[in-house]
């Protein structure tokens, strides 16, 4: 029983880890969003994307999510019309990141989410060895 339930917990800890990675990185490309180049016709901020990968852990058995990489989106930079802007190319068009707030907010909610999830597993595990102890301590 000890065994399954490190496992479970492996498993967990290897969950809270990734998704706190993936919340980092949603911040990171939130704070950004309207990070522009310092030069006219410089690049902008480019958004981070965070790669995951399962791999076995052969003592407990447990599969296990892990953060792969850490990559850069190379869809496309918006682009305003700021010729003011020092940014700004010849043409008085800045390009800005590609980050999109929604789909960011969303990605961070869905991390956020996970995180508590794989949390709640290590409770419950906890809870579970709490309570074998105390009917053993019963017998």
């Amino acid at each position: 029983m000890f065994d399954a339930l490190q496992a479970t917990v492996k498993a967990a800890a290897a969950g809270l880890t990734a998704q706190s990675t993936r919340m980092r990185v949603a911040s990171e490309n939130l704070a950004n969003a309207q990070s522009t180049g310092d030069t006219p016709g410089s690049n902008p901020y480019q958004r981070k994307l965070v790669n995951f990968r399962g791999m076995l852990d052969e003592m407990s058995g447990a599969d296990l999510v892990t953060v792969d990489r850490i990559t850069r989106d190379n869809a496309p930079f918006r682009t305003e019309y700021k010729p003011g802007h020092p940014a700004a190319d010849d043409k008085g068009y800045v390009k800005l990141p590609n980050v999109d707030m929604l789909v960011e907010t969303a990605d961070m909610r869905e991390a956020s989410r996970s995180y508590t999830a794989n949390l709640q597993v290590i409770k419950q595990a906890r809870e579970m060895v709490s309570m074998t102890i105390d009917l053993m301590k019963v017998s």
